[in-house]
């Protein structure tokens, strides 16, 4: 076992292992299963606990989520415990497959989360609709009373598996918004981007109508050949801005990325703070793409493979993430992808006491 040391102070405990694609599906289960032994987590798990693995499914064409062949060693750990293990995730903001919990089943079993696969049931936590869920106050700067879709309500310990891959909003999408995003109802989404106002430059407008068809609130018109969004139908989620090729249409980002961010940071402290000592992180540093898995297409790598890590410090998984993205690629891929600075998100959590930048990697063979 290999240590090596980064930033001034060592806090939290960062286990990593090296991992590529061409490893195969059964040494990356092991090598998925030795992280999480690592971490801890499974000594916190008791006979019978209800143990929610969240994970993105992957949209629809997508090719880069979380394969299920790689995390049959852990769900076989954690049934050596407790049989009330399931994976879940929340329904989508937008208009998508995965935006009513019937089709975003039938997705999940599509992309090899049956039974028959893994042994275990899909489980999707906010409800048919994503209107299932309840309230946690947390009282942080921005969120005074956090909703939460009702899995994550319910449920004893929590294994968050992320594929870590950039994002539009918030420069990468990590631990911290598998966390506070894919937590939250529907409600939650929306209020976490109620701040996002895109607009669109009439200048750059090609007329194409291509954002009018992928706007899920219909928010979006062609006056006089142009795009039009109307401000008030407006959820913030970003579809428009990624479909436009000629780069049309624009976000503030000095402003409206930071508010998400921290929005975002502190979603993610009220589950956290829900289970306490009872919550671990896993992340797939595999296939990393400019976009993430909600994208419904497939993505070219912008790095190559790295490994998968894990933690019990959503924080500080994320930072050891960056750097090592950074480090094999040799320069920042993400804040270059969108030019969006996404460490607000990691001080924002480590203001407001929900993980440390500093960190130990610890690597495995």
């Amino acid at each position: 076992m290999i240590e090596r040391m980064n930033h001034k102070e060592i806090s939290s405990k960062v286990y990593f292992i090296p991992a590529r694609r061409e490893d195969g599906n059964e040494a990356l289960a092991g090598k998925a299963e030795k992280v999480f032994l690592k971490t801890g987590l499974k000594k916190q798990i008791e006979k019978n606990s209800f143990v929610a693995m969240k994970i993105h499914f992957g949209e629809k064409g997508n090719t880069g989520y979380i394969k299920p062949q790689w995390l049959v060693d852990i769900i076989a750990q954690i049934k050596n415990v407790s049989s009330h293990v399931f994976l879940t995730d929340s329904n989508t903001l937008y208009v998508s497959q995965r935006s009513n919990s019937i089709d975003h089943i039938h997705l999940a079993w599509e992309h090899g989360f049956t039974q028959e696969n893994i042994g275990i049931p899909v489980i999707i936590a906010d409800g048919l609709l994503g209107r299932d869920g309840g309230e946690v106050r947390v009282n942080l700067p921005h969120i005074k009373t956090a909703k939460i879709s009702s899995v994550f309500l319910n449920s004893d310990v929590l294994l968050c598996l992320t594929h870590f891959t950039g994002h539009i909003l918030t420069g990468f999408g990590g631990a911290l918004k598998n966390l506070g995003m894919g937590c939250a109802s529907r409600a939650g989404k929306l209020e976490q981007h109620s701040d996002v106002h895109p607009w669109v430059n009439p200048k750059q407008c090609t007329g194409c109508g291509v954002c009018v068809d992928y706007c899920p609130t219909q928010a979006i018109s062609l006056d006089e050949e142009k795009a039009v969004i109307e401000e008030k139908g407006c959820i913030g989620c970003g579809e428009c801005l990624v479909v436009c090729k000629p780069g049309a249409v624009k976000f503030r980002w000095d402003a409206d990325s930071v508010r998400v961010q921290e929005k975002m940071s502190e979603y993610a402290c009220s589950v956290w703070r829900l289970y306490k000592d009872k919550i671990g992180f896993i992340s797939f540093l595999l296939k990393m793409t400019k976009d993430c898995d909600c994208m419904s297409k497939d993505q070219p790598p912008i790095v190559e493979d790295i490994g998968i890590l894990g933690s019990i410090d959503p924080v500080a998984i994320d930072r050891a993430s960056v750097d090592l993205m950074i480090e094999r690629g040799g320069k920042d891929l993400f804040r270059e992808g969108y030019d969006v600075d996404w460490s607000v998100q990691l001080e924002h959590g480590s203001r407001i006491g929900l993980g440390n930048r500093d960190y130990e990697l610890i690597e495995l063979t």
